[in-house]
């Protein structure tokens, strides 16, 4: 994830004790990890910035090993501009650091598999829409099953990601599957029905662990040791789930 300004993710957003007595999140219908992996020899996870693809997916990648499919997270930035006016956590440093946490959760899930990093300009994937079209394309194949942001989280980089998945991933015979990050913040869990078609998946006891390890190598975003963190409590605790949130 990275900081940004946005009307619709601005404060604490939603408490995740308003989630988890919302009556439409518990009426989701569920589908195994088996079952979404049906098919599919193997996983293509988008992330907008390093840790997206954890939070949002981590169950489902380690899923995919342990079924024995292909892993590859394609990283469209390096989460590089998510402290823009820190001193002690410049650019150059977090295009070294947030990578490397990458590869540390992958580790700490158990999911083996490999990361392309596109290098787009964070808090900019909008502006390369050709481009980050073009290189998801290229590293689709038919009967890939592709994971990426909702192309209404709310993020401009998860947006536009989004909306590449959707185009690239027809266009080369792939399946997507969307998944929310900033949508917990701002969508309204009190809501009378949902506002999309989604699934939850259900996490094992060590799935649900295995991923909560993961996502605290993100140690940049959660503990940066100077500024405020990106990822604090109230925003981990969405992700503390024994379930994740697909959009077909």
């Amino acid at each position: 994830m990275a900081a940004v300004e946005r009307p619709r993710i601005v404060g604490a957003g939603h408490a995740e004790a308003g989630w988890r007595a919302s009556a439409w999140l518990a009426g989701l219908g569920q589908r195994t990890d088996a079952e979404v992996l049906d098919g599919h020899r193997r996983l293509v996870v988008v992330s907008p910035h390093p840790d997206d693809e954890t939070l949002a997916c981590g169950g489902l990648m380690r899923a995919a090993t342990l079924a024995g499919r292909e892993l590859l997270v394609v990283a469209v930035t390096d989460g590089e501009a998510c402290y823009p006016d820190g001193q002690e956590w410049t650019a150059d440093r977090l295009r070294r650091v947030r990578p490397q946490e990458l590869e540390d959760a992958l580790d700490t899930l158990g999911a083996r598999g490999s990361i392309d990093r596109l290098g787009l300009p964070d808090g900019a994937v909008s502006r390369y829409a050709d481009e980050l079209l073009g290189a998801i394309r290229d590293r689709l194949a038919p009967g890939d099953l592709v994971l990426a942001p909702w192309q209404q989280d709310g993020h401009p980089d998860h947006d536009a990601t989004g909306r590449a998945a959707i185009a690239a991933a027809p266009a080369r015979g792939a399946r997507l599957l969307r998944y929310p990050v900033w949508a917990w913040h701002w969508l309204d869990p009190d809501a009378p029905r949902a506002p999309f078609r989604a699934f939850r998946m259900p996490l094992d006891a060590q799935a649900h662990t295995r991923k909560q390890e993961a996502i605290r190598c993100f140690t940049s975003q959660i503990a940066p040791g100077g500024p405020a963190p990106i990822l604090p409590d109230h925003v981990l605790a969405r992700f503390d789930r024994p379930f994740e949130v697909y959009l077909p």
